[in-house]
Parts: C-alpha cells; structure tokens; sequence
C-alpha cells in the first residue's frame, strides 16, 4: 500500500520546514512573528500521532505573538526515520538541536504523551536549552514505570507487553486497525478522533510504524541495561525550570494518579491541572481548554 508523504503536511495557516538537527532532518510547522526575539514554544505530540495534534493550539499561539512551532519527532510524519538511535536521550538531543535551528537559544517545550517524556528529559540533558516545560498526560520518566505499575489499566500493561513482540505491532499499525484502536482506547468516552484516517495512513509511512515501536520498545526494555540506568541517574536531579502539567480525568492510557508525585520532582514553580471529560489526546479532545490554559500559564512567565 503506498502513501502519499504529501498527506502529513496538509496547508494551512503554518509554515512547513525541514530543519537540520542533531545528524537528522526533521519537520516543524511554524506560526507566529518571523522574529527570532519572539518567545518559541516547541509542541513535541505523543504516540501514535504526528504535529497534526497540535494544529488548534499552533494558531493560537501563533496569533497570540508567539513563535510556535509543531515538530514530528523522529519516525513520524515528515522527519527522519533512520534505522536505530530510538532513545529518550537522542530524541531529546533532536528537539535541542531543532530549537538551535529555528535560530533560538532556548525555547519553552510543551509535549504530550510521549512528546512529554522528551519535555520532562531536556532540562536534565540540555539545560540551557528550555525555559519552561509544559507536560500532558505523562509522569516523570523518573515514575513512569512505578506509576504505571501502580497506577495504570491492566489493558495498558497488556498492550504495552504486546508491543515488545517484534513486527507484529508493526503490521497491526501497517495493515490493520492499531492506530484507530488506540486512539478510541486512550481517549474519553464517547471523543471520536476526526483524523484518525491521518494518522493510521502516517503510520503506514515506510519505516513509521518500526521508528515509533522502537521508541516504545525502549522506554520498556532500557531500564535493567547500562543505558537505561544512566537515563535515571540524569533525570533524578529536580527540574529547575516551570513546569505546567495537564491531565484528562478520563485518560484510558494512565490516569491521573500516575503523575501525583510529580511535583517532588520540580524545585522551580509547579502547576497541575486536570481536565474534566477529557482523555489522553488532550490538546484534540480539549482544545479551547488546553489553549486557553496554554496561554495563560505562557503569558506568566518571564519569558522577555
């Protein structure tokens, strides 16, 4: 079955680039002020999604006179897919370099899912790199596994333990109804994701489907190796920048007791708000409310 690569990077009020960064080549769509004195906010989406998550928000911010820019994570949509190197510390040497790139020292990083690990990662890894960190729905990598353990839906660890199985996850995503599957799970009862179509066809992209396994992969089998210890021993140091954490009540992924500890973990200001009848996927199945939050906590920041 073959993709058309034009389907993850539809027009609209954003600017496409493919930007160098950290040995790779990665997609960002761009919006606000080309000015490179404007604040920058990075959207860093989860899996199984691409920047497409973040599109309401990108416009706001973008009217609302900051430099935004929606960025696909290595192995999804537009960026590059190589074949290994699928780690929390490499992704997140991606986003430093991309931030670089867009012509910014530093820059606030907003993730989700996924996209949150990195956020939570950078202020360890590249400090000089991030302001301020804003995080939905994911715990510290620091509690992820514990709190998933404690924490998360047996249906959760079962899928997970399922995608360390070679090649079929892959071909579920590739040839059947994966993506579609975890969206509807993840989500708030009743949310129907209206892009679905797109993000089960960027997943049939060549190589999408193994790059984002891998990830997950990693986040799993890291943790009794050598590589997977040091990461801990990076990130156990408290997070010295603010940091914004949103929670859908209604996560079918890992609710909201799994990031309850998380302000242990920040020495600098800390805000944690959940999100009535919303899911996993929040900037999509909330995004007035995630928006509004967005700005309100963007616009508290020192960030002149």
């Amino acid at each position: 079955m073959t993709v058309d690569p034009a389907i993850v990077r539809p027009p609209g009020p954003w600017t496409h680039r493919m930007v160098a960064a950290n040995g790779g080549r990665f997609h960002v769509a761009v919006t606000g002020p080309d000015d490179a004195d404007a604040p920058l906010v990075v959207l860093l989406h989860g899996f199984p999604q691409l920047w497409w998550a973040w599109r309401h928000q990108l416009v706001a911010l973008g009217e609302a006179g900051f430099r935004a820019a929606a960025m696909d994570l290595r192995g999804y949509g537009a960026s590059d897919k190589p074949p290994g190197a699928y780690d929390l510390p490499t992704l997140t040497a991606d986003v430093a370099g991309v931030i670089r790139s867009l012509g910014a020292s530093s820059a606030v990083v907003v993730g989700q899912g996924l996209g949150g690990q990195v956020a939570w990662t950078l202020p360890s890894l590249d400090a000089r790199a991030v302001r301020a960190i804003g995080v939905l729905g994911a715990p510290h990598p620091l509690h992820l596994v514990a709190a998933g353990r404690a924490a998360a839906p047996t249906r959760t660890l079962l899928r997970l333990a399922q995608f360390q199985v070679p090649w079929f996850p892959e071909r579920a995503m590739t040839r059947g109804d994966l993506v579609a599957r975890l969206l509807d799970a993840w989500s708030a009862p009743g949310w129907s994701c209206p892009d679905v179509d797109l993000y089960t066809q960027a997943a049939r992209l060549p190589f999408a489907a193994h790059s984002q396994m891998e990830q997950l992969r990693w986040l799993v089998r890291s943790r009794p190796r050598p590589d997977g210890r040091r990461f801990l021993e990076l990130v156990e140091q408290p997070v010295s920048v603010p940091v914004l954490s949103l929670h859908g009540r209604l996560d079918g992924n890992l609710p909201p007791r799994a990031c309850r500890r998380d302000g242990a973990m920040v020495s600098a200001s800390y805000r944690r708000v959940l999100v009535d009848g919303a899911g996993h996927f929040l900037p999509e199945e909330a995004p007035e409310e995630v928006t509004q939050l967005l700005l309100t906590w963007l616009r508290s920041l020192p960030l002149d």
